[in-house]
Formats: structure tokens, sequence, C-alpha cells
């Protein structure tokens, strides 16, 4: 699980609860096993949400692990052109190579640590799909896709594209330092991430060794989930185990506590996970597939929007799939 590592992470800032404050730790209320479900052409996800009540994800809509899958040659596959309206999708990739192309001429390709960041607000058509490489020779693919929900206010805001390399993220360690911590988005005590999000949020990623352990602090007004990408470990002061396409829900505090299993199998010799937390926007929220709106009306005017080609398309000569 490469995404971005560094040879001497004592090198980098850390990141943690101050010590001697009364920091509250937040429970863990419940785990969540992710079902079992394919994309866009076919290609496999672990997908703990939906199905957790909105109003506990909050202000998340969706979140799919893409894969983990060993593609041979000809396997690999992907979603072609679609629409979407109302929110935002954060695609991070951590093994292999997506190709986005959108109609409003956002274009790249997302490798191994890189995130896609589009904001689909008033309506977009895009499509991700594996280069030609990946097709022909077949590879590792590994990656999450993110909905974030959009307040009614931006809902309507001119569809956006942020190209997020691996190198721009914030890179954190745990007082220990044996957790590696990626900030994508957000800030993780007092650290922000690069990720420009009109809902308030928090979205990282860290790998813990064997044993270690990671307590950050946490926004209070900010829900709190941890979803386990590989390996096992536990999460909260009471140590509630969690594994491999499990996702915690986390109750109120302001605090995080992680930590690593003494003893990983041998595929998976880390614990990854992914926090995540937001302000709930508190809105009614109706979807219908790619869209997500306040009332039925905006569904029905967005799917008329979209048949009348309102949303644009994308040209047949757009991005190449080439290496950048």
């Amino acid at each position: 699980m490469p995404a971005i590592t560094v040879e001497t992470p004592l090198a980098l800032p850390s990141v943690q609860v101050a010590e001697g404050s009364p920091a509250r730790y937040r429970k863990v209320e419940r785990v969540i096993e992710a079902v079992k479900t394919f994309e866009g052409e076919g290609f496999p996800v672990r997908r703990p949400f939906p199905g957790l009540e909105r109003a506990v994800a909050d202000p998340f809509v969706l979140l799919d692990e893409m894969g983990e899958v060993q593609y041979a040659p000809g396997e690999a596959k992907g979603a072609p052109d679609h629409p979407h309206r109302g929110f935002e999708t954060v695609t991070y990739m951590i093994d292999g190579e997506f190709v986005h192309r959108d109609s409003n001429g956002g274009g790249g390709v997302i490798a191994n640590g890189d995130t896609q960041w589009m904001t689909a607000g008033a309506g977009i058509v895009h499509s991700e799909m594996p280069p030609e490489k990946l097709i022909r020779a077949g590879g590792l693919f590994h990656g999450v896709q993110l909905w974030v929900n959009l307040p009614a206010a931006r809902k309507w805001e001119k569809p956006r594209y942020q190209d997020i390399r691996a190198s721009a993220v914030a890179l954190l360690r745990s007082a220990d330092g044996g957790a590696l911590v990626r900030v994508i988005a957000g800030d993780l005590g007092g650290h922000g991430g690069p990720g420009v999000t009109y809902t308030p949020i928090t979205y990282a990623h860290a790998t813990l060794l064997p044993g270690s352990r990671l307590d950050v602090p946490w926004r209070p007004d900010f829900n709190a989930l941890v979803y386990a990408l590989g390996g096992s470990g536990s999460v909260g002061v009471e140590s509630m185990p969690l594994g491999s396409g499990q996702l915690a829900v986390l109750g109120p505090g302001d605090a995080l506590r992680v930590e690593g299993s003494a003893e990983q199998d041998s595929r998976t010799p880390t614990f990854d996970v992914l926090l995540l937390g937001g302000r709930p926007i508190g809105e009614p929220v109706v979807q219908y597939g790619p869209f997500v709106m306040n009332t039925r009306e905006e569904i029905l005017q967005a799917l008329a929007d979209y048949q009348a080609g309102k949303m644009g398309y994308i040209p047949a000569t757009h991005f190449g799939a080439g290496p950048r």
C-alpha cells in the first residue's frame, strides 16, 4: 500500500493530543462491515455507506473502496461518461492509475497517492477509466472514492477540479513515530491538507506499524469515522477491534485513538485507516443515483437537464491516457 511514504518519519512534525490536556476520547458506538458490490463497468468495491443512516454520515454521502484487485491483461475496468450534480467526488488513488475526463475541461492521470477532487456543483459529466497500459498489461488497482455533500447554498456552484498530487499532502507522524499520517483535506492538530472544501471536513490516510498508537485531536463539532483499508488494529480507548473493510462510527469527544495490532499477517504488514470527519450539514437529502439534492423536484430537474445536454459532453478527443 504505497500511496506516499517517507524514509525518516521521525523528521516529520508530530500530531498528538497535548500531554495533560483533559481530552475526551471518542468511544466507538458501532462497527459496520462494508458491503461488497460492483461499480462502473464492473470493478469491485467495498462500500460501508450508504447503508449507514444519513444523519450519522453527514456530510458524507458515499464511501467506496475500489479494489484492491490485481488485474490480468484485458481485465481492467472503469466508469464511462456519467453525470453528477449537487456534491463533490474525491478520488484518492493508493495503487495504480485512473484517467479522469470531464465536460468542464478537467482531466488528468490520478496515480499512486494522488487525489482528484471534483466539485460537481450545478452539474458535470465525467468519466474515470484505466489507462491503456493498465488495460494492456494488467496490474494492481486500489483507490477510494468519497462523496462529500454540498449545502443547498452551494449546490449550484460552478463545477471545479482540483488536481492534488501526492507530494502536496501534509505528512505527519504519531508521537511514537510508528504512524505516518497523510492529510488530504482539512485540519489535523493545526496541520492543514491541500484540498479546498466547501463543506468543512477532515480527510486523512494513516499507516500504523505493528504495536504503534496514533492519538490525534478532533474537532468536537465534527462527526468521526474510521475506515480500515487493510491490516488489523483497534479504535478508541476501549480498544475496539477493527479490520480490513470495517468502519467504526465514533461518538462525541475531541480526540481519536487508533492502534495497530502487535501482529499483522504477511499480506498486510501495517494497519491502514482513513480518518473522516465533517461538520454535519443538517439539511434534507434526496438522492437519485449520481444526483444529490434537497428536494424531489430538484432531482427531476437534474434528470431533465442531463437529458437535454445542459451538463455538457466530453469531447471524443479530450485527454490522452498516456503517462504524465
